[in-house]
């Protein structure tokens, strides 16, 4: 048979792809969250756009079909980079819009952890961060715990944006 008449053949029997395709949407069942993010940002700056991961599960998982509730979710939060300085109580007013919205998340039940060894590191005592923060030995170690614990591990991916969204759609 000659390829025009398979083709025509085919769409005559409908087999042919339609002529405008659309996406699906799936609503994939997912269980409440037992998720750690590490935070290890090469700038304090891009806090921001790493806590956009965070609302990124806790928003989809509170809202319909799901409606978990906060107590239902368990989401632990690693900081051992340059954004360690974020949460330090004196630096609160460079960095308010980050300390509020992670005030904000904390009180869903969030937890934030820093690594004491880079607290250390960056001469910051117990004191010197906010109450929402818990000072942990080692953040390597803790992100260790919460994977043997069953934790899913998110490490999010901070990049420089050097185009517009409008520039390439």
């Amino acid at each position: 048979m000659k390829p025009i008449a398979v083709a025509c053949m085919l769409l005559w029997l409908g087999w042919a792809m339609p002529a405008h395709a659309t996406g699906k949407w799936v609503t994939t069942p997912y269980a409440p969250a037992r998720v750690m993010f590490e935070f290890y940002l090469d700038n304090p700056q891009k806090i921001n756009s790493a806590l956009y991961w965070v609302r990124s599960l806790v928003n989809p998982l509170q809202e319909a079909p799901y409606n978990y509730s906060p107590e239902d979710l368990n989401i632990v939060v690693v900081i051992h980079g340059t954004e360690i300085v974020t949460v330090a109580t004196r630096n609160e007013a460079r960095y308010q819009e980050a300390v509020d919205r992670m005030r904000y998340y904390a009180a869903l039940g969030v937890s934030f952890k820093v690594c004491g060894q880079a607290a250390q590191d960056y001469g910051y005592t117990l004191q010197d961060f906010q109450d929402f923060i818990e000072v942990v030995p080692n953040a390597i170690t803790e992100l260790a715990h919460w994977q043997q614990q069953g934790y899913a591990l998110i490490i999010p991916q901070i990049l420089d944006k050097t185009i517009s969204i409008e520039a390439i759609r």
